[in-house]
């Protein structure tokens, strides 16, 4: 497959008088890997609510592999925040799984051996066989987003959506989730949207980036966007971009910019894109 797996012509978005990013043209092909970055507000979950369908554009057009995007699109697959599973979760890890077989049916699944074929295969491209038994609830973040992959991969998906799939999770398990998601698209060559408050985890792995920020965006590659020139133009006062160890921190002045720079020191969970401000840097 050559042609893109997802394509943006002039697609805006806007709530009341705010506009979140506007004319946005993208292309994503099979295999790519491509970081969105901006900051807090700047519509990166509400991009992706946009392309599942459950957020309908200002204006412009958005194509799954060549034809409208859609709700409920089983080409797509889907890997959300990190959230622990609450304390006594009736569910054990190959549960959690199998829901990506069976969730969007209606009823009861019949037990079935192909399936319980497929969810063991699921669960060791995920590096999850060992803990399939065990309740979701006693498994660490990390474990279980392990198990949201293999979840979102149970469709065999083209696209794959990710929504800050590292918040909360400590640097080991960081590094590991993000390889666990570069293997995977590696290997099924399907393309990667990768929502994201800190690229470091995934600096080495990213073959572009898309940021957005105040109404506007860049794209290209790391080294191409990633410039304190770049993203001042974009935000329209000093943006300082600091390379250090292998490592990118983005640093803003309160001068023109919504934020301080010491912003690039804390999380951000951007469930509401319509609430708030601030440049946030890459950095946690």
């Amino acid at each position: 497959m050559t042609d893109p797996v997802l394509t943006l012509r002039d697609a805006s978005l806007s709530f009341g008088p705010r506009t979140l990013w506007s004319h946005l043209d993208l292309d994503v092909a099979p295999g790519e890997f491509i970081a969105v970055l901006g900051s807090n507000g700047s519509g990166k979950s509400s991009l992706l609510k946009a392309i599942l369908g459950q957020q309908k554009l200002t204006s412009g057009r958005i194509d799954v592999l060549g034809a409208p995007g859609r709700r409920g699109d089983r080409r797509i697959g889907y890997v959300p925040q990190q959230k622990l599973a609450p304390d006594g979760t009736p569910l054990r890890a190959r549960d959690l799984v199998a829901l990506g077989l069976t969730g969007h049916r209606w009823g009861v699944p019949l037990p079935s051996a192909a399936r319980r074929r497929e969810v063991d295969t699921l669960l060791a491209a995920v590096g999850a066989t060992e803990y399939a038994q065990v309740g979701v609830s006693t498994l660490s973040g990390g474990e279980q987003q392990r198990l949201r992959i293999g979840q979102a991969l149970a469709g065999d998906p083209q696209l794959l959506l990710c929504d800050e799939p590292l918040l909360s999770l400590d640097l080991t398990h960081q590094r590991a989730v993000s390889e666990l998601i570069d293997r995977q698209r590696r290997e099924r060559g399907f393309g990667v949207l990768f929502v994201t408050h800190d690229i470091n985890p995934v600096l080495d792995m990213v073959d572009r980036v898309l940021y957005l920020a105040d109404g506007g965006f860049r794209i290209g590659e790391p080294d191409e966007v990633l410039r304190s020139e770049v993203l001042s133009e974009l935000y329209g006062s000093q943006v300082d971009v600091i390379r250090a160890h292998g490592r990118v921190i983005v640093v803003g002045t309160t001068d023109g910019v919504h934020g301080h720079p010491d912003d690039h020191l804390a999380h951000h969970d951007e469930h509401d894109d319509d609430a708030g401000s601030g440049l946030r840097g890459v950095l946690p």
